[in-house]
């Protein structure tokens, strides 16, 4: 995991998406332990109560659950359970559409995109 201090993106939002990128490809599964709050601030040199905010708003989705004197872990249910349905249509319809106007900026056709994807869930890179 990583954070760019020279992105525009605030840092808790890229810990955030950091963190749920490692959910969605397998990363990080169901029962796995997160580092502790502390570890991990120390870890990316950031603020520990930033840390301490994105772990609270996993938990309050349902992605995370901590369990006090022992440890932060991921849920059982994967993060697309987490939300209701109509917000995760919704979350995911703006996020295909921030991907496709990249790719549009990067030179890259839909699909150009499409065939990669289609490689990526094939296993291949």
């Amino acid at each position: 995991m990583t954070v760019d201090s020279r992105d525009a993106t605030p840092i808790y939002a890229q810990l955030d998406r950091g963190l749920r990128a490692a959910i969605a490809t397998g990363r990080l599964g169901p029962g796995d332990q997160l580092p502790t709050v502390r570890q991990l601030a120390v870890e990316l040199r950031i603020n520990a109560n930033t840390v301490a905010r994105v772990y609270a708003e996993l938990e309050r989705g349902g992605v995370i659950e901590t369990r006090r004197g022992v440890g932060s872990f991921i849920r059982a249910a994967g993060r697309a359970e987490a939300r209701p349905a109509e917000e995760h249509a919704r979350r995911l319809s703006a996020f295909v559409t921030r991907v496709l106007a990249d790719a549009e900026q990067a030179g890259f056709t839909i699909d150009d995109v499409v065939a990669t994807l289609g490689a990526h869930r094939q296993g291949g890179r």
